[in-house]
């Protein structure tokens, strides 16, 4: 398990985490969802042993990471930027790495690299962005680490290349319960790969989901009544939770937290002439979660 327990980074005056309390199960695919400058990064470089926390702490397996080896060797991570690859070929980075990684597998690079098939003799600074990006990705997961950081790792990949490697990623899951924390601020990257995301804003981790209890928990709703004199409003529903508002003419609509049958339960006393529920985009979820707990959904964008 990967913890920060009320973690502290700051950066003079700046505190990119403050107080973060955050769990990350063994075997988990987890997303780190956020603007640029929330705070993504930082956690990827805590748990990584880059950074040390001004307080709180942060734990591998009941260790805590920052200047200790044994910690380390079990991360690898894959960092937004390949510059300080730029001199070595791919074979002299797979030999680099050999030295600080005792289970990485010759075996599995071969593999790999043969999936790709990158230019081994040639220096990696002449690697366009995507290629750089995919021979880091190979160098680790050949490393064999129980635990794989990625911080946008799809960044300049062609779509067939996002394939492969996202591929490549999750036969490891499945082959050795790898665990992997992506940062992204793209929302569909992480819905395709995560099981469960966080969401951080200036520091701060905003709320922490599984994605499947999110799905189908929140519905955009529609529903209108016989009586068009009479005007309700948000409290005239009673039992729904509701994230959103407005009325239109004679038809409500409202962003509701709960199941279909939750809704419609609620809605039946009312006896509405129409109620159609559709469930939202991961997306807009978000965006409603945000709007509701008081931050600027622009978060997204």
């Amino acid at each position: 398990m990967m913890q920060l327990m009320e973690t502290v980074k700051a950066f003079g005056e700046f505190k990119a985490l403050d107080g973060v309390n955050l769990e990350i199960p063994k075997g988990t695919a987890f997303g780190l969802l956020g603007s640029n400058g929330a705070g993504k990064s930082t956690i990827l470089r805590l748990f990584s042993g880059i950074y040390k926390p001004e307080s709180g702490r942060v734990v591998i397996d009941d260790e805590d990471v920052y200047d200790n080896v044994s910690a380390k060797q079990k991360v690898f991570f894959i960092n937004d930027e390949t510059v300080q690859f730029a001199n070595f070929t791919l074979d002299g980075l797979k030999n680099f790495y050999q030295q600080f990684y005792p289970n990485f597998s010759e075996e599995l690079f071969e593999k790999l690299e043969e999936m790709i098939q990158l230019p081994r003799k040639k220096k990696i600074s002449t690697y366009s962005k995507g290629m750089k990006r995919q021979a880091i990705v190979i160098i680790g997961l050949a490393c064999c680490t129980p635990y794989l950081l990625l911080d946008e790792a799809f960044d300049g990949l062609d779509p067939t290349m996002r394939i492969i490697v996202k591929r490549m990623i999750v036969d490891a899951m499945c082959e050795r319960e790898l665990t992997v924390v992506i940062s992204s601020h793209n929302l569909k990257e992480i819905n395709e790969l995560c099981d469960t995301a966080a969401l951080l804003h200036h520091g701060k981790i905003v709320f922490n989901r599984q994605l499947d209890s999110l799905k189908g928990a929140v519905h955009k709703v529609q529903v209108a009544f016989a009586d068009k004199e009479k005007v309700y409003t948000a409290e005239d529903f009673s039992g729904l939770e509701i994230l959103h508002f407005d009325k239109k003419q004679s038809l409500y609509h409202m962003i509701v937290k709960g199941t279909e049958e939750e809704i419609n339960e609620a809605l039946a006393p009312l006896n509405p002439v129409l109620s159609d529920l559709i469930p939202l985009t991961l997306e807009e979820i978000f965006i409603y979660e945000l709007e509701g707990l008081g931050y600027d959904s622009n978060v997204f964008k």
